[in-house]
């Protein structure tokens, strides 16, 4: 069996998927404590609140969609659809990362998980398979 078949891979891309909603779904319950995770204040008056709070519901909304699209892929066994999915999930933490460097703060929160993510996702287009 190649690397890219392994059953723990999809494993794996379905427990990062449940990590998506899991996130998503804090940012609909909680918006201020899915802000924390950026490390940016959240604001004191009621306009600037509900700016931030409806933000942080499209923020949520975008992660329990990519987390449902590795459950589907993964569901189904489509792996190579799992790696891909799973490497653009990896580029939104990346990017969330980034915007928190840019910010002066808040990036580990992101860049921690990012390679685990990125690392998977690899296994799972046969990086390693032998040709």
């Amino acid at each position: 069996m190649s690397v890219s078949q392994n059953p723990f891979l999809r494993l794996a891309g379905a427990a990062f998927g449940t990590i998506c909603v899991g996130f998503g779904i804090n940012a609909f319950l909680r918006p201020e404590h899915a802000l924390s995770f950026f490390e940016l204040d959240y604001p004191a008056s009621g306009v600037e609140r509900s700016v931030v709070d409806n933000l942080m519901y499209v923020y949520g909304a975008r992660d329990v969609f990519m987390g449902l699209a590795a459950y589907i892929a993964a569901y189904f066994g489509n792996n190579k659809t799992l790696g891909w999915i799973l490497l653009a999930i990896s580029g939104v933490a990346y990017a969330d990362g980034v915007i928190c460097w840019a910010n002066g703060h808040g990036e580990w929160n992101h860049w921690g998980y990012a390679p685990m993510i990125t690392a998977i996702s690899t296994l799972l287009l046969g990086v390693l398979d032998r040709r």
